[in-house]
């Protein structure tokens, strides 16, 4: 793959404020996939993997014209209902089809999923018909052509089936083995790197004094790489020292295709994140007009994109799924997305001032949108509280209880 240039990220001259939508376009026109096809890789082992070349149909489906339910299937023309038909001995099962030719109005017994009989076109269900003697009564109405599947009419041979850069499912899978496809060309698994940085950071269960907090940031990032679908490469924890940081965000660019960091990316004594990339690589500072997050270091390190997040775990977090998650679709093969949003009535009251959006954690209760009692960035309480965000642009807003809102559940950022 084409590597992405060292000065992709760079801003316009003049620009300082960047509005959400224009970042999220700014930031979709300067990637592209970096990742190489793996190919002829088996159904069994290509769930949640992103497709590399369009997939044709070698078969048509159905393959044949078939049952949709157990009955019997009719040798017409038969117009007038109630009525007899003889029935020809034998029948027709899903796996056994009948061979013969079943003479005009005569009928025969089939199952559901088998093929229709020669000289047959309609199906009745056997509740509306009734066998005595060697003879179909049949009852109620009749429509020429009832509960008959045509070959094909779901599936041509030849049609195309999926598209390149198609996040494989297991209801895609199954398109793909009903038509008999046994493997497809896929992307490798997009490799990203999570990095936390801060002297008063430390991990999970090593001792800690009153002034350090434990890591939020690594283990939240890491689960959101490996629920996206992509491989995790953990790269620990730097303190705030230059070397440190030089040293993991170099053991990253040999190892991944993306660098997550969260910390360190603005302009103080010791955001060394920030002075490192600007020392070693190419560095642009993105100042966002969201809440939470604004600041956005987007940057080049040694040929491998660096996204450096706040140190905020709810800002890391909204610009993760916000900027980070359709920028890793793209990189990984796959499409940019803006995730679907719903608008429902809110349940909450704000008076929202103008140049900023806001992204708060909400959820949706009795059929309306309710928001975490704080907006503080640091109760990450709200994080687990909720299950996706409301959406507010940077217009003035007084809202409502019963004002309709942009809710965006996590599942629509692929979670």
């Amino acid at each position: 793959m084409k590597p992405l240039r060292n000065d992709c990220f760079a801003l316009p001259p003049g620009v300082n404020w960047t509005p959400v939508e224009e970042a999220l376009e700014r930031l979709r026109s300067r990637l592209h996939p970096v990742v190489e096809t793996e190919h002829a890789v088996p159904l069994s082992r290509v769930n949640g993997r992103i497709l590399a070349s369009d997939v044709y149909a070698p078969r048509a489906h159905p393959p044949s014209n078939n049952s949709a339910v157990d009955g019997y299937a009719l040798a017409g023309p038969v117009t007038d209902v109630p009525c007899s038909l003889p029935l020809v001995d034998g029948r027709s099962a899903a796996g056994e089809p009948f061979k013969g030719q079943v003479p005009a109005g005569h009928a025969i017994r089939i199952l559901t999923g088998a093929v229709i009989p020669s000289g047959t076109d309609t199906v009745v269900l056997e509740e509306d018909c009734e066998v005595r003697d060697g003879q179909l009564y049949l009852n109620g109405t009749l429509k020429a052509g009832a509960n008959a599947r045509k070959a094909g009419e779901d599936i041509q041979a030849q049609d195309q089936i999926l598209v390149a850069g198609t996040r494989l499912t297991p209801t895609q899978i199954s398109v793909l083995a009903s038509v008999g496809v046994e493997s497809v060309d896929v992307y490798q698994k997009l490799r990203v790197g999570v990095l936390s940085t801060g002297d008063e950071v430390k991990p999970v269960g090593a001792p800690v004094t009153d002034w350090q907090i434990y890591d939020a940031n690594r283990p939240m990032l890491s689960a959101l790489v490996s629920q996206l679908g992509y491989e995790l490469v953990d790269l620990g924890h730097a303190l705030d020292r230059a070397e440190e940081v030089k040293s993991a965000l170099e053991t990253g660019a040999q190892q991944c295709d993306l660098i997550l960091t969260s910390g360190g990316v603005s302009a103080g004594d010791e955001d060394h994140v920030s002075k490192t990339l600007k020392a070693h690589g190419d560095i642009s500072n993105w100042r966002i007009a969201i809440k939470p997050g604004r600041p956005l270091a987007l940057a080049m390190f040694q040929g491998t994109p660096v996204v450096g997040l706040p140190g905020n775990p709810v800002a890391a977090w909204v610009c993760a799924l916000r900027f980070g998650a359709p920028a890793m679709a793209l990189l990984a093969g796959g499409e940019w997305f803006e995730p679907q949003a719903y608008v429902m009535p809110a349940n909450f009251a704000k008076n929202k001032k103008p140049g900023r959006s806001e992204m708060l954690r909400a959820r949706v209760r009795d059929g309306q949108v309710e928001v975490f009692g704080s907006e503080g960035s640091g109760r990450v309480t709200g994080l687990a509280w909720s299950e996706g965000l409301v959406e507010l642009d940077e217009s003035a807003q007084q809202i409502e209880p019963g004002t309709p809102v942009r809710f965006i559940p996590y599942g629509s950022f692929g979670l």
